[in-house]
């Protein structure tokens, strides 16, 4: 589903199977998906952005597993529109080669995949910021983690209902 013309009232209008398809294409989280669709209706876009901060604050790591299998690794070749927008900064063989590299040195340390809001920034930028939370120790990147998946949420959302 495509968020072309989809406002909030038709997001709050939408039959749940539907918003539930929508959302996941946001997040990838089915909880997630789910707790957002049976709070509608949502008054403003700021509140459906406070309920998808809300409940992704309350998901277990697991949930939060299924999230990261929904985004590539920062470097690669993005699948979906919404990647592929925030990863456009991504360019050059050179900066990609060192972000995989880092990408595989940060999964070996952490056990999951490097998460950043890429949208607006270069690849340089994003290799930097990898490097840095190499230095992070496990439970600090992964409440870093979290808040970069809420960034990520918060435009994808945004995206989905904008008039």
């Amino acid at each position: 589903m495509t968020s072309d013309g989809l406002s909030l009232a038709g997001f709050n209008d939408l039959p749940a199977k539907t918003a539930e398809e929508a959302l996941l294409a946001c997040c990838s989280a089915p909880r997630w998906a789910r707790a957002i669709v049976a709070a509608r209706p949502y008054a403003t876009t700021e509140a459906l952005l406070a309920a998808a901060d809300a409940r992704l604050v309350g998901l277990d790591d697991a949930d939060i597993d299924e999230a990261l299998a929904g985004h590539p690794r920062i470097g690669d070749r993005p699948t979906s529109a919404a990647s592929a927008r925030e990863q456009a900064g991504v360019a050059g063989e050179d900066v990609r080669a060192a972000l995989a590299q880092g990408n595989r040195a940060y999964e070996a340390k952490f056990g999951h995949l490097y998460l950043v809001c890429a949208a607006g920034r270069g690849g340089e930028e994003l290799l930097a910021i990898l490097l840095t939370r190499l230095n992070n120790d496990p439970a600090t990147e992964r409440q870093v983690m979290r808040t970069e998946l809420a960034k990520i949420n918060r435009l994808r959302l945004a995206g989905l209902v904008a008039p």
